[in-house]
């Protein structure tokens, strides 16, 4: 535990004593309240049409025309900034050569593995927690449901944890952090657009894409369903990636 302890927390002052926490912070805070302003505008004038027209009215509410898009935005705006939280976190120890160094202390690849993958983690529950100021508004000054809020957010953290554990992976596989974030991009890409096809392909392969399809999951924590099926999608696709990152580890202290 304090060889996990030392790792984290190594790599959390890393991340908050360099710019790279800062920026992603920052970018990620102006593109989503980019979005929540606009969402929310458009919200506001179907309220006004709404106001002329009675029968329009009954379709309307803050989850499903505002927080429901929000979040939807939020999951492309990860795809593109987690990437660059994780393509360093093993790539760079191999391109300084502290890689077999680190292999050859008295320290678990659980832990190292656990170390790393926690910060990056840690980090991006901060930054999701930064857009709790949306919601917060909302709550002062209109009356949304609390359930869906919260599950919506479960949802995104949860999603945010597999694409965490997808780029650490690929950061154990290559000494080039460019490509190691190319490729975390690439397949957590395809996880969230696999299933648009699904709409028109047979009944049993529709089936299939839905289940692998990440944006599938995340809607139903965004209706406020929160649905064990789906935590299991995410957590499955977080330990899978993270057990695949300790045989990367495992197959290199055999080359050493």
């Amino acid at each position: 535990m304090k060889k996990f302890g030392a790792i984290y927390s190594k790599e959390l002052k890393y991340y908050f004593t360099s710019v790279t926490a800062y920026v992603a912070i920052t970018v990620f805070l102006v593109l989503s309240g980019y979005f929540f302003f606009s969402i929310f505008r458009v919200y506001n004038l179907l309220s006004l049409q709404a106001i002329k027209n009675n029968d329009f009215s009954g379709n309307l509410n803050l989850i499903d025309g505002v927080m429901r898009p929000l979040m939807g935005n939020i999951s492309v705006i990860l795809l593109i900034l987690l990437p660059l939280l994780t393509m360093r976190l093993l790539a760079e120890e191999r391109k300084q050569g502290t890689f077999e160094l680190l292999l050859t202390y008295p320290v678990t690849d659980f832990a190292v593995v656990a170390g790393k993958y926690f910060a990056a983690l840690t980090v991006y529950a901060v930054m999701l927690a930064s857009t709790f100021l949306y919601p917060i508004l909302l709550l002062i000054f209109t009356d949304p449901e609390i359930i869906p809020l919260m599950a919506g957010y479960l949802g995104l953290f949860l999603m945010g944890a597999s694409f965490i554990s997808i780029g650490t992976f690929f950061s154990s596989t290559t000494s080039n952090q460019m490509v190691a974030g190319v490729m975390t991009f690439g397949l957590t890409l395809l996880f969230l657009i696999i299933g648009w096809t699904a709409p028109f392909a047979g009944p049993t392969v529709s089936a299939i894409l839905s289940e692998f399809s990440i944006l599938f999951h995340l809607d139903s924590f965004t209706k406020g369903i929160i649905d064990t099926r789906d935590i299991s999608y995410y957590l499955f696709m977080s330990g899978f990636f993270f057990f695949l990152t300790l045989k990367s580890l495992e197959s290199n202290r055999w080359k050493i």
